[in-house]
């Protein structure tokens, strides 16, 4: 059986880091593609390991030799999901995350019909100014900046197959857990033994 591709969006500061990093530790053979970015690394973030750092040009090329699932400029940095290790990953049988924004979640789903795309929201947009204002690492300027794209990221919301409420991170992880589940069960996905064809 194939791997099931899940692609996890939401708005900055929804918490989608923390829960992938439970979700991975807590979901046996679940792996997390990483992106390459244009960005500088934050404090700590490890080339191939958080993200591929590379420069403008390089991701250019890459847009062009066709090597990304997904792309999309977001806050005047460019990220994609380089497309091969994906592949490789879900023909051995591995499910795969995502942890992508909206443009690419839906590129995903165009390329990947059988992507399980899940939008994680806090439970208010107070919440999420609150938690965006306590990360401390933006300017007020910024994190208005990122509230309005967040409004602008909610009108693809019925576009998403699932929508999960991130009130604890725990429960969050819980229920992606159970869809994944779900997902595997789909006729499509089950190979059933050649006894019960014809």
């Amino acid at each position: 059986m194939d791997g099931v591709l899940l692609v996890l969006s939401g708005p900055s500061g929804a918490g989608k880091g923390t829960v992938c990093r439970v979700l991975l530790e807590k979901q046996p053979g679940l792996h997390l593609s990483v992106s390459a970015t244009t960005r500088q690394p934050r404090s700590g973030e490890v080339d191939g390991v958080n993200y591929f750092f590379v420069s403008e040009e390089q991701f250019k090329n890459m847009v062009a030799g066709q090597e990304l699932l997904e792309w999309a400029r977001v806050y005047n940095h460019y990220y994609g999901t380089p497309v091969r290790a994906v592949q490789q990953a879900l023909a051995r049988g591995e499910d795969v995350l995502l942890e992508i924004d909206v443009q690419g979640g839906l590129q995903v789903k165009e390329k990947f019909p059988m992507a399980v795309l899940i939008f994680l929201l806090p439970p208010s947009r107070a919440e999420l100014a609150a938690r965006l204002k306590g990360r401390g690492t933006d300017s007020m300027e910024e994190i208005e900046r990122r509230l309005q794209w967040a409004d602008t990221e909610l009108q693809y919301l019925e576009r998403y197959d699932y929508v999960v409420i991130n009130r604890q991170v725990a429960e969050a992880v819980v229920t992606i857990q159970a869809i994944l589940t779900a997902e595997k069960c789909r006729p499509r996905r089950v190979k059933l033994d050649p006894s019960w064809v014809g």
